[in-house]
C-alpha cells in the first residue's frame, strides 16, 4: 500500500468513527451555547474534535480545526489536518440534512486528500487527486431545468440576504440552497451540481476537504480573479472562492469572476 494510500485508509476511518459519533447526537432536540462572534457549538462538535484530535494527527503533523485553539504550531509543518468536525452546525440544531463532517489532509498549502460524511443524507465522499474519487450513498438533488442549465449550489444564508440576485434573476443557471460548503463541494465533486461559489468570508475547514475532492473528481477551485487556494495560512480565511467541474469551469468563471 502506498503512502498516500494509507494515509487515505486513515483518514476514511477517522471519518467513519466520527459519522457514528455524530449518529448518537442525530433525531432529537440538539442543546447548543453561542460561541463569541461565531454561531453554535454543541456537544457533538466538541466529543467530533476530541475524536479525530485523537486519530489523526501522527508526530509532525499539524492540526487545525473550527474547534480547538489555533496552534501557530501547525505553521511550521509540511503535513496538516484541516478539520470542520460538524459543517454546517445551524442545520444540525435545526435538524436539517444539510451538515457534514469534514477532514482535509494538506502537504505543503495543498490539499492532497479529503473526506466528507453527510450522515443524514448517507452520503460520503472521499479521495485525491492520487487515489481517485469513491462515492457511497445516492448524492441526488432536485434540479429541475433543462440539461443546458448550469446547476450550482449556494449558501441558504447568502440567499436570504440577497447577495446572489444577479445570479437568481438569470434563466441559464439553477440554484439551490445547501448549508454546509463542505458538502456543497462534496455533491459537485460527486457530479450532483455543475459549481458552488460564495460571496463571503470562509474558513480553511469549510474548504479544504471539499477541494481536495472536486480536483480529485478533475474540476478546480480559485479564488476571485482565478487566483489559487492555498491552505495552512496564518489567517486561515477566504474572502470567496468557487469550485466547478471540469465541463463547467469556463461558465463558472465567467459568472463568478464576471
Amino acid at each position: 500500500m502506498s503512502g498516500r494510500a494509507r494515509d487515505l485508509e486513515r483518514l476514511r476511518r477517522a471519518l467513519d468513527a466520527a459519522a457514528t459519533a455524530l449518529r448518537r447526537h442525530m433525531g432529537g432536540k440538539v442543546a447548543y451555547t453561542i460561541k463569541e462572534g461565531h454561531g453554535p457549538v454543541t456537544a457533538a462538535d466538541r466529543e467530533l474534535d476530541d475524536l479525530l484530535r485523537t486519530m489523526l494527527p501522527e508526530p509532525g503533523e499539524g492540526w487545525l480545526s473550527e474547534e480547538t485553539i489555533d496552534d501557530p504550531a501547525r505553521l511550521s509543518c509540511r503535513r496538516v489536518w484541516i478539520v470542520d468536525p460538524i459543517d454546517g452546525t445551524k442545520s444540525f440544531v435545526a435538524g436539517r440534512p444539510e451538515y457534514a463532517i469534514s477532514i482535509a489532509l494538506v502537504e505543503d498549502g495543498e490539499p492532497v486528500l479529503g473526506g466528507v460524511c453527510n450522515p443524514a443524507a448517507g452520503v460520503t465522499v472521499t479521495g485525491g487527486r492520487e487515489v481517485g474519487l469513491h462515492v457511497e450513498g445516492l448524492p441526488q438533488l432536485p434540479f429541475v431545468s433543462p440539461p443546458s442549465s448550469l446547476r450550482v449550489l449556494a449558501s441558504r444564508s447568502e440567499l436570504r440576504a440577497g447577495a446572489w440576485s444577479e445570479w437568481t434573476q438569470r434563466d441559464d443557471i439553477e440554484v439551490l440552497s445547501i448549508s454546509s460548503v463542505a458538502y456543497k463541494l462534496a455533491l459537485v465533486a460527486a457530479g450532483a451540481a455543475d459549481a458552488t461559489w460564495t460571496v463571503w468570508n470562509k474558513s480553511e475547514w469549510d474548504v479544504a476537504a471539499g477541494a481536495a475532492l472536486v480536483r480529485a473528481a478533475g474540476g478546480e477551485v480559485w479564488a476571485p480573479g482565478h487566483a489559487s487556494v492555498a491552505m495552512n495560512r496564518r489567517k486561515p480565511r477566504f474572502l470567496a472562492f468557487a469550485a466547478a467541474q471540469a465541463g463547467a469551469l469556463a461558465r463558472a468563471r465567467s459568472l463568478f469572476d464576471g
